[in-house]
């Protein structure tokens, strides 16, 4: 594994929070991911900032491309008691419509309309809530930040399991090539035994016909093929990993070849030690795909 062996590799898990205060509110925003299919990113900021939603999510789809992100935003305030005002023209006003209609003037609902009572909180002026915004956003992006971190540092592990099950794979392939060089002989005195066997130690057996058998039954079990290929799928796979960026789907996609390959490894093995590299290979690249899935 190199040194630069699993850098900028983000898993899809991972947790964010960063804190903001001013001097009438504090805000805390809380970002978790886990595993999605592509970026699903789910918001819950209330208090009036739903009006950011645009901004919040071109960050976050700036710093993530899949995982499924819940995002809130807690803010409370901690000034002292504001001054409260109560629109009495207003207040007539609906009191007169609740009378017209026959319907129950009751005061708690009355004031909890809008416009009926008027928070100092409330009343505060265009470049005051621009700052807010502007400061509740630098908070968000300290929070993405910790979830980037947090995912990377996860990420950045499993890029390293999975190259040492690349190895692995790389190990067993070199085991099938070596079996598969010795493959040809083996073929060759196993049909002569059987044939001598059939026919009898007196019966002669014609080599020409004996060798264009062997060449049928060869070509039939060549492995070759499947060897370069799954030589060239280890080769595609560290470069993934060690090129950093999303993989999670190249990666699930590599493990489906490298599948199909041990298959038709496994079913063109005429020997039980050729047979159980196949089978150690699928274990291995199953591990390969679970462990695919958890990347960005």
């Amino acid at each position: 594994m190199t040194a630069d062996s699993g850098a900028n590799v983000q898993s899809m898990t991972g947790f964010g929070r960063a804190e903001g205060v001013d001097d009438r509110y504090r805000w805390a925003w809380e970002v978790r991911s886990v595993n999605g299919r592509g970026l699903d990113i789910r918001l819950r900021v209330g208090m009036g900032f739903e009006r950011l939603d645009q901004q919040i999510r071109k960050r976050l789809s700036g710093a993530f491309a899949r995982g499924s992100l819940s995002v809130s935003l807690d803010l409370r305030s901690h000034a002292e008691q504001p001054d409260i005002q109560v629109n009495e023209a207003f207040l007539n006003t609906l009191e007169e419509i609740c009378r017209i209609r026959g319907q129950e003037a009751r005061i708690d609902r009355l004031l909890s309309i809008r416009g009926v009572v008027d928070a100092s909180d409330e009343r505060q002026s265009a470049a005051e809530d621009a700052d807010r915004c502007a400061a509740v956003l630098r908070t968000l992006d300290e929070a993405v930040g910790g979830l980037r971190d947090a995912r990377l540092e996860e990420g950045g592990q499993t890029a390293g399991v999975l190259l040492t099950r690349i190895a692995e794979i790389e190990e067993l392939v070199e085991r099938a090539a070596g079996l598969d060089s010795a493959r040809l002989p083996a073929i060759r005195d196993r049909m002569m035994t059987q044939i001598e066997e059939l026919l009898g130690a007196g019966d002669a057996v014609d080599p020409e016909r004996l060798a264009q058998e062997v060449a049928v039954l060869a070509t039939k079990a060549d492995i070759r093929e499947e060897l370069d290929r799954l030589t060239a799928h280890v080769g595609a796979a560290r470069g993934l990993l060690n090129g950093g960026g999303p993989m999670g789907r190249k990666l699930d996609f590599l493990s489906q070849e490298f599948n199909r390959e041990a298959n038709t490894l496994c079913s063109k093995s005429s020997d039980t030690e050729l047979t159980q590299i196949g089978l150690d290979l699928k274990a291995v690249i199953d591990q390969v795909k679970e462990q695919s899935a958890n990347l960005e």
